[in-house]
């Protein structure tokens, strides 16, 4: 199996500890009993590839010395001979420089070499030996060669097979013989340096356990054995969510711990069943972490990106967008480790088909880490074929000003106090019912020093909706917020302070926004909308790390002590509308709606729990 592609931002913080430790019991079962099928071929590691960082630097590049990452140009890193300055950081890139020292953009000349290719052989292993040469052990005051060690080392592995491959022999010659040693010298660096339970300790004890089936040292494979045994039960808990706090990551983390299963076999060890066991819940995690577009929700650290449609997997059918595979048998997930997943179907109904159904996220939980944003009782939501509310995205690490807003609660559709330093807050789910056509949820934290925050959720069906009733108090004045955040294709436009529409020039939905006065008057600006902002940042958008795209963000505004603010998203055809009314009945509150023709009521009773009344 070959290794995962690697997400492409760097993850290490320069100064600050990178090492997760281990909360859970490890695995018991990992190297119990050899395999019986395996045991009867050899041992072997297969190169893993080269995560796709050899695709901009084809061997002319190589020949000139020259490294290409990212949106950066390539750049000229040595004196066209092979003699590297592995100091060079031009672009002053923490992830450039991470992946120059990975020596994974030499991928194209060791796949040459492999074949036959002296020429690319020569230069592939002159550059390879001039950053053993040049980065003596211990290389872990450079953060960079540090955190790239575990690619590096695989890299040395795939260029010891193109040599014994392109060579046609089966030792090395003496003139290679320092692969084997840097080898040596990488585990050692493993052995000292593992960064715990999460998907970089993965990666280097799989790369520890290469070197040991390499190179066949049990010591250093038994270790490997050990670590990922500790590793599994942390990085993904008994729900199948992992630790990471991002759904980018959690779809790396999937193939990533199937690599390891694979390369356990491959060597002739048995890799148990606890494993197997977590990933097939991480994989029902990741279909229900599916919106109605094939995408994952974009939570954290995350791109734009498609569920992969793994073949006999739950994600094969939301991946396909139902065109292959069985159709799942969940609809809505709660997971304690801060997620709600839900959905109106699977595209089942011929009326509605995949992309034509609604599916929602949000998030609550543990205080934010690792790959997480401080997004507790953010929403993300999907809708007649498109993105209604979208997440601010995942700003490269060295976006500055712009990655702080990404990750703080400005870049999130939640109720935000902007004049108090944010907490970090573990946010509890105090309340939740599922049934047939609705959803309700009720989440509390304190997000702000002497500020306590309630938000009640309740998302529809047949008609469509999001209805969110946000309160908070405080012990001194505030300015309340509560943002919804839209797609940058989209425009909109306030009509009053009660009302806002967003659509897109020649779409066929549009999204209407309104509030309803409930419990507090609507002051003069209580709707705006804010895009293109850069004091303060607001309205971006992140489709990927390294694009920023303006957005339309709709602003909810209070000030005082105190707030109420009562908020529905609506998606309706371009051409239809939305109408309501209010009534009482006893110490009930109902809203009568109206949705493109279609009826429904939504109340909330004295005790403060919102619902469907019709």
């Amino acid at each position: 199996m070959p290794g995962p592609e690697e997400p492409a931002e760097a993850q290490f913080v320069s100064g600050a500890s990178n090492v997760v430790p281990a909360t859970a019991t490890p695995a018991t079962d990992i190297g119990t009993t050899q395999n019986k099928v395996r045991a009867l071929a050899a041992p072997f590691y297969a190169c893993p590839g080269f995560s796709g960082i050899e695709a901009t630097n084809p061997p002319a590049n190589l020949y000139a010395d020259k490294f290409a990452w990212g949106p950066y140009a390539a750049y000229q890193v040595g004196n066209g001979g092979g003699n590297v300055n592995w100091s060079l950081n031009p672009y002053k890139n923490a992830s450039w420089y991470m992946w120059f020292h990975s020596l994974r953009w030499l991928g194209q000349g060791i796949i040459a070499a492999g074949k036959g290719d002296l020429t690319a052989l020569t230069r592939v292993n002159t550059i390879a030996y001039d950053w053993y040469r040049d980065n003596p052990y211990s290389w872990k005051a450079n953060v960079g060669a540090w955190e790239s060690t575990m690619h590096r080392t695989n890299v040395l592995i795939c260029l010891r097979q193109a040599i014994l491959s392109g060579l046609q022999v089966t030792t090395l010659p003496t003139r290679y013989a320092w692969v084997d040693a840097a080898l040596l010298s990488h585990a050692r660096f493993l052995t000292n340096y593992w960064s715990g339970a999460w998907n970089h300790g993965t990666d280097e004890s799989i790369a520890l356990f290469g070197v040991g089936c390499t190179l066949a040292r049990s010591d250093y494979k038994n270790l490997a054995q050990r670590r990922l045994a500790t590793g599994i039960t942390t990085s993904i808990d008994t729900q199948g969510s992992t630790n990471e706090q991002s759904t980018g990551y959690a779809a790396f983390n999937y193939a990533l711990w199937g690599r390891a299963i694979a390369v356990l076999q491959n060597c002739g060890v048995d890799p148990g069943t606890t494993i197997a066991t977590r990933r097939a819940l991480l994989a029902k995690w990741l279909t229900l972490a599916t919106n109605s577009l094939g995408k994952l929700h974009q939570l954290g650290d995350t791109e734009v990106r498609a569920t992969d449609p793994w073949t006999g997997t739950p994600m094969e059918y939301a991946g396909s967008l139902g065109k292959t595979g069985t159709v799942p048998p969940w609809r809505v997930g709660v997971y304690s480790a801060g997620y709600v997943f839900g959905r109106t179907g699977w595209g089942t109904d011929p009326a509605r088909g995949f992309t034509g159904e609604s599916a929602y996220s949000i998030r609550f939980g543990p205080a934010r880490a690792f790959h997480g944003h401080f997004d507790h009782t953010g929403i993300t939501y999907t809708a007649r074929g498109r993105d209604i509310v979208v997440d601010g995205g995942y700003a490269a690490y060295n976006a500055g000003a712009y990655r702080t807003w990404a990750v703080g609660p400005s870049a999130h559709s939640v109720m935000t106090t902007p004049l108090s330093a944010y907490l970090n807050p573990v946010t509890r789910l105090i309340a939740s019912a599922v049934k047939s056509n609705s959803e309700s949820y009720v989440f509390t934290d304190v997000p702000g020093s002497g500020i306590s925050r309630a938000r009640s959720v309740l998302v529809l069906k047949d008609p469509d909706l999001l209805v969110v009733w946000d309160r908070a108090s405080a012990k001194t004045a505030q300015v309340f917020q509560t943002l919804w955040h839209l797609p940058p294709d989209q425009r909109a436009t306030v009509y009053s302070r009660t009302t806002a529409a967003a659509i897109a020039p020649g779409d066929g939905t549009r999204t209407v926004l309104f509030q309803v006065p409930f419990k507090q008057a609507l002051p003069p600006g209580a709707m705006l909308v804010k895009q293109a902002q850069t004091n303060p940042i607001q309205g971006w958008y992140y489709p990927t790390s390294y694009h920023r795209r303006s957005a339309p963000t709709v602003l909810l505004a209070r000030s005082g002590r105190s707030a109420s603010i009562l908020s529905f998203v609506v998606p309706v055809r371009a051409s239809g509308t939305v109408t309501y009314s209010v009534r009482e009945s006893g110490t009930t509150f109902i809203v009568n709606l109206n949705v493109g023709g279609r009826k429904t009521a939504i109340a909330i009773s004295a005790g403060g729990s919102l619902y469907r009344a019709g």
